[in-house]
């Protein structure tokens, strides 16, 4: 039998009526319309799980409110872990939209640039249409301004925690790092600004860790140096171990490893740091020699000018020249690019988007100090094709280049080691 219970009633047999007794289920309200020093650390962390549905809590944030000709409210939040979709095409931004305290949109890509898009939190205006639309943020005045002043505060807020809490932005570089990188290519305005924000790793420290500053690094220069050296590579590993690095080790020089996919789209924007050029010390001629050292390459140019012509020949359309090396201390050959050449992974990424790019003809240098170079001098056309060939493909194999025919590789070594075993 089921059991009801029924409203209490007085004397009179009337039902007592109570007034209804309701309890908040949560926390949520406008929270930055309130004054900053009226809100404790706890809710803001509290409101940024709110609107990030993060169970973390955020590493920093910022709250800003603007009155004038534009009146409009910011809470921006720094994450402490990175969202899963950080780098799918299809990525969510962080930044919801109110109007006037009314929820509009989430996802509100216009308010934010695509390499800040691990940036949460709100934008609340006092001035656009409650019916805005993201068509209408595209090409609004208002949206601009406060997408401005937006972009802005936040390397703002990155540049005071690299300073006073260095070992948080080094977490914060762990992991947001990369998407960081993009900012000089998306940002043309605040390019300076946030080259100063990036990290790198260096021959300095000789450490996989990003812990070197542009800043950093101009204030550690050569006297007389005038220029801020790179060297790109697929692994770090790869880039410390690069022969190219021979010369700049030997003379204390410190070169910047980058290996980073996006490393090779950010060196190609930001061509400069402070006035200094960034130099790829894979590329050109390097401007590192003294008088001396000048007229000793012209003796050896002369010198080996026979074995350069003979290997060049033998070498074809694989290279644009061959010519004896400076930069070369161990090693007994590299491979350095024109200026206007692209390396072989970047050109494989243009190619993957659709586009033609013309093959790179490196320039061949051989150490005229090694033991396999000194060889070639004397040697019958087979065996000058099979060592000149050796010395390339290991060159290519250094920069990090795929061999056009893996086999015919193993077996000219196979046979140069029988006939010289």
């Amino acid at each position: 039998m089921l059991k009801v219970e029924m409203p209490a009633a007085d004397e009179e047999g009337e039902k007592e009526v109570k007034e209804p007794e309701y309890e908040r289920v949560n926390s949520a309200s406008a929270l930055w319309t309130r004054d900053k020093k009226d809100i404790t650390d706890e809710e803001y962390k509290d409101f940024y799980k709110h609107v990030s549905h993060d169970f973390q809590d955020p590493q920093t944030w910022i709250h800003n409110r603007v009155e004038g000709n534009q009146s409009y409210t910011t809470l921006l939040y720094i994450p402490e872990n990175a969202p899963f979709d950080l780098y799918e095409r299809d990525h969510k931004r962080g930044i919801k939209l109110y109007v006037k305290r009314t929820f509009i949109m989430d996802d509100a890509e216009h308010l934010m640039p695509n390499y800040l898009r691990f940036v949460k939190g709100i934008v609340d205006s006092d001035d656009l249409p409650l019916n805005v639309s993201r068509e209408i943020l595209q090409h609004n005045k208002v949206t601009n301004l406060i997408r401005g002043a937006s972009v802005k505060k936040v390397p703002g807020l990155l540049e005071s925690m690299a300073k006073n809490k260095p070992e948080d932005y080094a977490s914060f570089w762990k992991t947001f790092g990369q998407v960081m990188k993009e900012g000089p290519i998306e940002d043309f305005s605040n390019k300076e600004r946030i080259a100063k924000l990036l990290r790198f790793a260096s021959t300095e420290t000789d450490s996989a860790d990003q812990t070197v500053s542009l800043e950093d690094y101009v204030g550690r220069m050569k006297e007389g140096q005038e220029k801020i050296y790179f060297v790109t590579a697929e692994t770090h590993t790869a880039a410390k171990n690069s022969p190219h690095l021979e010369v700049f080790r030997k003379k204390g020089i410190e070169v910047l490893l980058l290996s980073d996919r996006v490393d090779e789209w950010l060196v190609s924007h930001l061509t400069e740091f402070d006035g200094k050029p960034m130099q790829s010390i894979m590329r050109g001629d390097l401007d590192l020699d003294t008088e001396e050292d000048k007229q000793e390459k012209e003796k050896l140019s002369e010198e080996f000018k026979g074995i350069t012509e003979k290997v060049k020949n033998l070498l074809g359309d694989k290279v644009s020249d061959v010519r004896m090396s400076q930069r070369l201390t161990d090693s007994p050959s590299c491979l350095v690019l024109n200026e206007t050449d692209m390396r072989e992974q970047m050109q494989k990424i243009m190619e993957a988007a659709g586009q033609y790019v013309p093959k790179a003809q490196p320039v061949l240098e051989l150490n005229p100090d090694h033991a396999l170079v000194k060889k070639l001098d004397g040697l019958g056309d087979d065996a000058l094709n099979d060592w000149s060939m050796l010395l390339f493909e290991q060159a290519a194999l250094a920069a990090g280049n795929q061999l056009e025919d893996s086999a015919e590789f193993v077996k000219r070594v196979n046979r140069l080691l029988t006939v010289n075993g």
